[in-house]
């Protein structure tokens, strides 16, 4: 089974991996004994991502294989296609792919004839991401519905905006976007951070993408943190029980302060743990449906 983008699966079939991956971390077992192998297929760079999905391969005791773009035969022209045809000719069992093209996998789904997991397509869609934002915001509230949520940052160049923006709609949270208007997208509630930091439940902090952008942000650094970044002047006028979120990596002193991405309202880490054992729960989803 392929998980290419969220939009694909049910709000049934969306919490049914989230309460997978919740067993998970109270100690489920599913032992695969060493007989799959996931292949991890990174076209741009990745630390989190790559490494949760092969600790989550790991942990499952699957073999893994990871590709090494800068010494492949992409430099010699291959396309995307012929190697992961390679790959699945060489024998693996599921694919784990990031690359920077928006929805790459329509060129390989049909062709291609083991389990495809998106790790991230240029701006469009990343579903293990919003699947373990969304595991943090359950084990932290216990629901969705009702709960307000403000993203801040480059919206336009995100796929974790884009991605959880139209699930956490679909499950019933009320999203609001804020940040520099070149980062504004149409469509999307807009709104200024200050107005309604005091309102939310969770504030999600995104880094400003510069290697999306066709040119660098004109905005001095420090004047983005003074007028976007959560400090901890802002954090005082959060809800006392909400939460801040960060999908990382993160510039400290930009989106967010330093003392403020270990601080008590901050999940960012546990967001970080929790993407282990979301992604086993693909893995396993993958693999058996």
């Amino acid at each position: 089974m392929n998980i290419l983008s969220l939009e694909d699966f049910s709000v049934e079939e969306i919490n049914e991996i989230l309460d997978s991956a919740n067993e998970f971390i109270n100690g489920k077992k599913v032992d695969y004994q060493g007989k799959k192998v996931i292949a991890n297929l990174f076209f741009e760079p990745s630390t989190r991502t790559h490494y949760s999905f092969e600790k989550a391969a790991l942990n499952l005791n699957c073999k893994t294989m990871n590709f090494d773009e800068v010494n492949s035969s992409t430099k010699k022209g291959e396309s995307l296609y012929d190697t992961i045809k390679t790959f699945e000719m060489l024998g693996v069992d599921g694919f784990v792919i990031r690359h920077t093209q928006n929805a790459y996998y329509n060129e390989l789904v049909g062709k291609i004839n083991v389990p495809i997991l998106n790790a991230g397509d240029g701006t469009g869609n990343h579903p293990s991401q919003s699947l373990l934002d969304l595991l943090t915001i359950k084990r932290q509230f216990g629901k969705f519905e009702g709960l307000k949520i403000v993203i801040v940052g480059d919206i336009i160049h995100s796929r974790v905006a884009h991605s959880n923006i139209k699930v956490m709609q679909r499950l019933g949270m009320t999203v609001y976007t804020s940040g520099p208007e070149e980062f504004r997208e149409e469509g999307y509630n807009f709104v200024e951070l200050d107005k309604i930091i005091n309102e939310v439940d969770i504030v999600m902090l995104l880094r400003v993408q510069h290697e999306r952008h066709k040119s660098l942000m004109e905005m001095p650094l420090e004047e983005y943190h003074k007028k976007y970044g959560l400090n901890m002047e802002r954090v005082n006028k959060m809800k006392e029980d909400a939460i801040i979120m960060h999908p990382a990596p993160f510039n400290r002193g930009v989106e967010i302060a330093d003392d403020v991405v270990e601080c008590s309202k901050s999940k960012i880490f546990e967001q970080m743990k929790n993407g282990v054992f979301v992604r086993m729960a693909m893995i396993q989803k993958a693999l058996e449906e």
